[in-house]
């Protein structure tokens, strides 16, 4: 997909690589008092050129070099992520910025492309509560559609709505709310809104990518696209050098004439939660609390677009279920409005789930409340191929018991609708 007919969406956060000394990094005359400390300011030198040239997979082993030699600079960390995104290795990018965010909290950048990664991996949920947790370093205009690209569209269209009629609302968070109604299938929104900065022409192009952006075949396919970077099969950053596993050095010195020696008191490290696996973890995330629209968007008649948009047809639902006790659940999300963009995610990256009825149930964690969403009524060894095939579409599954799952409330409703006409 050609990423210049979708920006200029705003992702003004972002830093994709550039030119040397964009990372703080010390020249190998600077700083370096003894052998290894130079070896690691010339290999990050060496990454830093890789990137500004686009080569990712030849900045990412210099990049290792570097923090393996020096695994508390935070310059070397943020670059080393950075050679994992340009790679496409996403999984080893959402656990570098992790690290990075460790040793410097406030850094944005390292947040929202640890988001980005994150979604990159099929791990929307825990996309959502990272970009819930640094709400506050992220922008507005690059949080919502980062929101809108981990599942939750009509939460970005409510935060991008109102950044938009804001004084500080132009022309790309404009776009971001446009790509955001396309993602969440309301197609004359996305018309109205985009078309506020693009001709005719401009409008229709835009719209056709969008079509085709908003159907990825892998879950991958948006983020590495935005940031015009090849996915690639990736099992996740080197463990030696992962921050927890670093320790400092421990200062001794002999106490004379005893032969007994004092360490240098040293205050603990914070350990690091990987986050290279997909959390299972009871507890589910906190999610940034929605705002309130205090008025709709201006309605207008929307003219018809100039050709037919081609979108992938998805069988319609089959009304029987296999009798059997599995499930496999696709995940645990907000509301049932979050659950049912999921859903319909689910059914482009793998065709046989648009012809299984969705469930969902509400459940209530200590955290909160949250929606389940499946499909069911399988015998184990069914539901195991079905949670296999999903996954190896870039999704996240599992299998369990039947818990009192229910047709989803969206596909109930519209039952409901039609039997009453």
């Amino acid at each position: 997909m050609n990423t210049r007919t979708l920006l200029p969406i705003a992702l003004s956060a972002l830093m994709l690589g550039g030119a040397a000394g964009d990372f703080g990094i010390a020249s190998a005359s600077d700083h370096a008092t003894d052998a290894a400390a130079k070896d690691a300011v010339q290999d990050a030198a060496r990454a830093e050129k890789a990137l500004a040239r686009h080569d990712g997979p030849g900045a990412v082993g210099s990049a290792e070099s570097a923090v393996g030699a020096a695994p508390r600079d935070v310059a070397y960390r943020l670059l080393l992520a950075q050679s994992y995104i340009q790679a496409g290795r996403f999984a080893s990018a959402r656990q570098a910025y992790a690290d990075v965010l460790q040793l410097s909290p406030g850094n944005g950048k390292a947040a929202l492309n640890q988001a980005l990664a994150t979604i990159a991996t099929g791990d929307w949920q825990a996309a959502r509560a990272q970009l819930a947790d640094h709400a506050d370093i992220i922008p507005v205009r690059d949080r919502g559609l980062a929101l809108a690209l981990a599942g939750d569209t009509q939460g970005a269209i409510t935060l991008l709505t109102t950044l938009v009629r804001s004084p500080a609302g132009d022309a790309k968070a404009r776009q971001n709310l446009a790509l955001s109604f396309a993602l969440a299938g309301q197609w004359q929104a996305a018309r109205l809104v985009a078309g506020m900065d693009l001709a005719g022409d401009q409008l229709d192009s835009r719209l056709q990518q969008w079509a085709g952006f908003a159907q990825p075949a892998a879950a991958s396919d948006q983020v590495a696209t935005l940031l015009g970077v090849h996915a690639t099969v990736d099992h996740g950053q080197p463990v030696a050098l992962a921050l927890h596993m670093q320790t400092p050095p421990v200062a001794v010195a002999a106490v004379a004439p005893s032969p007994v020696v004092a360490s240098a008191s040293v205050e603990p490290l914070p350990v690091a939660a990987s986050t290279a696996v997909a959390a299972t973890a009871t507890a589910g995330p906190v999610f940034a609390p929605r705002r309130e629209v205090v008025q709709s968007l201006p309605v207008v008649t929307i003219p018809a677009m100039k050709g037919a948009t081609k979108v992938a047809a998805v069988p319609s639902p089959s009304r029987t279920i296999a009798k059997g006790p599995f499930v496999v659940q696709i995940g645990a999300f907000a509301n049932a409005g979050v659950a049912r963009d999921a859903w319909g995610r689910a059914r482009h990256m793998l065709g046989d789930m648009g012809s299984r009825i969705p469930q969902g149930m509400t459940f209530a964690a200590r955290s909160g409340t949250f929606y389940r969403l499946s499909v069911g009524g399988f015998v184990r060894t069914d539901a195991n191929a079905l949670c296999d095939r999903y996954r190896a579409h870039g999704g996240a599954c599992f299998v369990r018991k039947d818990a009192g799952d229910r047709v989803a409330q969206w596909v109930a409703k519209a039952n409901t609708q039609v039997a009453s006409r």
